[in-house]
């Protein structure tokens, strides 16, 4: 499970208009889906002991969070502060705190208190006062003006989005360096990959990656098309989808979490993140020169930024 979303767009990212924008959207959408599907796991499969007491607290917490959003509560301040409160409580009470996470981001509001329209049309007048009060030399004029153009801005934005861009340079530049580092190193001598060509578990890691996903994704796109419930991806076909699934076979952060957690034997653990690297790279490789040479006719430019603000 867990494809790893930053590399396996990426990958997508260099075929350029040679795929169809549509597959890029399914890639990320399904990449999404796959590790939330992962951190499920992590917290029903690896929680070993539940504490009642801070379980309480944390459904408390909760509680408070699904009142705060029902009644409109905007402050990104407030819903860090219980977030916080949130993790800690499960934390102690056994469940991996990842759910934490999920559950946080489904329950921070996502939609803006106005639209840019609306912006527009408060913003004018705003800036109207602006000028009069800076012609005037009114100093604490164009404070205010600037103050209550500051908050039109930020309702103007939605929680999720003001966290999420607050929190990026913090993610991509800190904690999954550190997360990377300290999940993936393994020691490659040629004992090790003697032993890791010779381990079950490589080998399982290693096919469940670059053979099984292409198959499942296929299969299951294909049974979602026909019983209905879904679409096929504009200017895309089901040779796509083995291009797509090869990709999602490129598994790294998440991946290496569930290795440590699914063994405690240091050997097992070496084996596993041997496969998931392996695995990766094969994955990677094929899944560009497959779609690279698939059949198909160049597509429009994408929509500028999506990918990137995505990632």
């Amino acid at each position: 499970m867990a494809t790893d979303i930053a590399f396996a767009v990426g990958v997508l990212t260099l075929l350029g208009r040679r795929v169809p924008f549509s597959l890029k959207v399914f890639l990320l959408a399904l990449a999404i889906v796959d590790d939330l599907g992962a951190i499920l796991v992590i917290a029903v499969f690896y929680t070993e002991t539940i504490h009642v007491e801070p379980l309480l607290w944390g459904g408390l917490v909760l509680a408070v969070l699904l009142a705060f959003r029902f009644y409109g509560v905007r402050s990104t301040d407030v819903y860090v502060a219980l977030g916080v409160l949130f993790w800690l409580a499960l934390l102690q009470s056994g469940i991996h705190a990842t759910i934490a996470g999920v559950l946080l981001a489904m329950l921070t509001p996502a939609s803006p208190l106005f639209s840019r329209q609306v912006f527009e049309e408060r913003a004018a007048p705003i800036l109207a006062r602006f000028r009069v009060a800076r012609d005037r030399g009114d100093h604490d004029g164009e404070g205010a003006a600037l103050k209550d153009l500051e908050g039109l801005a930020k309702d103007t934005a939605a929680p999720l989005e003001r966290l999420e861009h607050a929190l990026h340079p913090w993610v991509s530049y800190l904690v999954v360096p550190l997360f990377a580092l300290a999940n993936a190193g393994v020691v490659v001598t040629g004992d090790t990959l003697r032993a890791a060509l010779e381990s079950p578990v490589t080998g399982g890691v290693f096919f469940g990656l670059v053979i099984g996903k292409p198959i499942g994704i296929l299969l299951f796109s294909w049974l979602a098309i026909r019983i209905g419930i879904a679409s096929m991806p504009a200017n895309a076909d089901y040779l796509h989808f083995i291009g797509v699934g090869l990709l999602a076979g490129i598994g790294f952060t998440v991946s290496l979490f569930i290795t440590g957690l699914a063994f405690t034997d240091q050997a097992l653990i070496a084996d596993g993140k041997m496969g998931i690297l392996a695995a990766s790279f094969v994955a990677g490789t094929v899944g560009f020169l497959y779609l690279w040479f698939a059949p198909g006719e160049p597509e429009a430019e994408a929509p500028p930024g999506l990918l990137a603000d995505a990632e």
